[in-house]
């Protein structure tokens, strides 16, 4: 069974910056595209950004410019450097592996900005 798990979730203070790591394990990782999806309160869950199996970025409207993804094929894990933290940037952010219409998800980790 595919497996995710992200880490590196806490709390920042605004302007701050945090590094997210979601490792996989039981796939072919480097078949996969990646997404980190958030989820506020009361909000949707919204798709930050992906990075495609051939290492194709797109990003969130609201975070480009200061977040980006990456991935590392060799260690199963993708990446998600945030800087410039903002409030509403607060949610549970979550892993999220696509392929071939198969979709996997992590159990998320919390990020909050907060001063």
């Amino acid at each position: 069974q595919v497996q995710l798990v992200e880490s590196g979730g806490g709390l920042v203070q605004p302007g701050g910056s945090l590094r997210l790591s979601c490792a996989a394990s039981r796939m072919t990782f480097s078949a996969y595209n990646m997404n980190w999806y958030r989820q506020a309160p009361g909000k949707q869950r919204e798709l930050v950004a992906g990075i495609t199996s051939r290492y194709t970025t797109n990003y969130g409207e609201s975070v480009k410019d200061r977040f980006t993804v990456s991935r590392n094929n060799a260690k199963s894990t993708v990446y998600l450097q945030m800087n410039n933290l903002k409030p509403e940037d607060t949610a549970v952010y979550y892993c999220n592996a696509e392929s071939s219409g198969i979709s996997k998800w992590g159990q998320g980790t919390q990020v909050t900005v907060s001063s």
